[in-house]
């Protein structure tokens, strides 16, 4: 559904702002000035966040001044073009912003965060880029062309069963969240093959569309961590609902993403944990 606006068409203005960003993201890793809380002692930003997201918004403004933002670090009053949630799913044309979906890891240095970048129209999503600037991997999908990385389509994984999977969560900040991801993984623990928990849900969702994870789930987040990931496998075959198995919307909080094949099994391992819901 890539559409063509003075010239420059959707997905490659997305692609193209992901990788300029990804590279400022790269001078900096480890080296944030100002740490500081935001819900929690655990739920971290710093001004390398605040001025990538500034960065991609002013990206896009160039090409797309008409268009409304959704971001993490921005969406309060006075933001140009700043909308909510809620107003995102009736608005025409949103971009969905996460500058740095990992904050902690990229604190510490770690390489596992990403620049996620989706684009909704009328609340559905058109086109997901995420981008990891440690790898250089880009992950790029639209709605009904498929998804790639590296420029090779993608496609999820073939396990059957939760015995053969290798599943991703996340740890939320929040404590009632973290409490049911907790007890989501000590059911699930002896009964997938493994489960991985590297801090970013946009990359952890990008490798189950890759085919590199059987499934992922997270309760408590939020748009802009999910919105293009949720496309990338979407388009690569798999299957996205929340934890209750309904469809996916811009204000699910409570994710499942696999592929498609152990999704009911996951599904009702997570209902019997007491993650659903």
């Amino acid at each position: 559904m890539s559409q063509i606006v003075s010239g420059k068409s959707f997905t490659a203005v997305a692609v193209s702002t992901a990788a300029k960003a990804g590279e400022w993201l790269k001078t900096r890793l480890g080296q944030p000035t100002s740490v500081q809380t935001k819900s929690s002692e655990r739920d971290l930003v710093t001004e390398v966040d605040r001025g990538t997201e500034t960065m991609i918004r002013n990206l896009i403004r160039t090409h797309f001044p008409g268009h409304a933002f959704l971001g993490e670090e921005g969406t309060g009053a006075g933001e140009p073009g700043a909308v909510t949630v809620e107003e995102a799913a009736e608005a025409e044309y949103v971009w969905i912003i996460d500058p740095i979906d990992g904050t902690t890891n990229f604190i510490h240095g770690f390489p596992f965060f990403s620049i996620s970048l989706a684009l909704a129209y009328r609340g559905e999503v058109i086109v997901g880029v995420i981008y990891d600037p440690s790898r250089d991997e880009l992950f790029v999908a639209e709605k009904n062309k498929g998804a790639y990385v590296r420029g090779r389509r993608m496609s999820v994984s073939r396990e059957s069963a939760l015995g053969e999977s290798l599943l991703a969560t996340g740890f939320p900040s929040r404590p009632t969240d973290l409490e049911r991801s907790v007890a989501a993984v000590a059911h699930l623990a002896p009964r997938v093959r493994n489960i991985r928990t590297a801090g970013s849900a946009a990359l952890h969702l990008a490798y189950v569309a890759a085919g590199r994870l059987s499934g992922f789930f997270e309760p408590g987040l939020n748009a802009w961590d999910v919105a293009a990931g949720v496309l990338l496998v979407r388009e690569s075959g798999g299957t996205v609902t929340d934890m209750d198995g309904r469809p996916f919307r811009l204000g699910t909080r409570n994710i499942v993403a696999t592929n498609g094949r152990v999704h009911g099994e996951l599904l009702a391992a997570l209902r019997t944990a007491g993650c659903a819901g």
